[in-house]
């Protein structure tokens, strides 16, 4: 890529010196520019936008094919993948950080003085429950606890019923609330 830039910087000052050396060497001053050097001006002015064009594209043209890429999947047709899923994978973490969020603390914290709270009660559904079941457990229970239905002050019933959602329809929570739970 440096040589061909290179190349094209080159063509550029060679192109131009040959026409300012041609125009000094001319007695009158008007501009004379030969079909030779008309051709290398075309020429030159051709290859410096095609290398703008590839160096515009080059991260559409060296990208790496995934295994999403290869097959045909229904996300790829309405372009859900692309929307929440980015090329940064998920274990990106910043030099020297770790992933401990408060949350993780407060979980952490539950666990350890056995006040973790069982959130398979408060939704209601058994251990086994899939995530279709949470979800539309979640919602009836939801509709009828919500503080603008109710019209009654159920905003912690609220909150705790969205964090039990929260935790048992995330597959790694679950399985990390599932490990810490010392349920009866």
């Amino acid at each position: 890529m440096k040589l061909f830039i290179v190349f094209i910087i080159l063509v550029i000052v060679l192109g131009s010196l040959q026409t300012t050396y041609a125009q000094i060497e001319s007695k009158i001053m008007e501009l004379e520019v030969s079909d030779e050097e008309k051709i290398i001006l075309f020429g030159s002015a051709a290859i410096i936008i095609i290398g703008i064009i590839l160096f515009l594209a080059r991260d559409i043209i060296l990208r790496r094919k995934t295994s999403y890429d290869k097959d045909d999947f229904e996300s790829k047709k309405d372009k859900t993948y692309e929307k929440y899923h980015s090329d940064w994978g998920d274990d990106y973490e910043e030099l020297g950080k770790r992933r401990n969020t408060k949350e993780d603390k407060e979980f952490r914290e539950a666990a350890i003085n056995n006040k973790l709270p069982n959130y398979y009660k408060i939704l209601g559904i058994p251990r086994d429950a899939t995530q279709k079941e949470i979800k539309k457990k979640f919602r009836e229970l939801a509709k009828k606890i919500h503080p603008d239905k109710t019209k009654e002050d159920s905003e912690e019933e609220m909150v705790e019923l969205n964090k039990a959602y929260e935790v048992l329809s995330d597959e790694e929570g679950r399985e990390k609330y599932d490990r810490y739970l010392k349920a009866d």
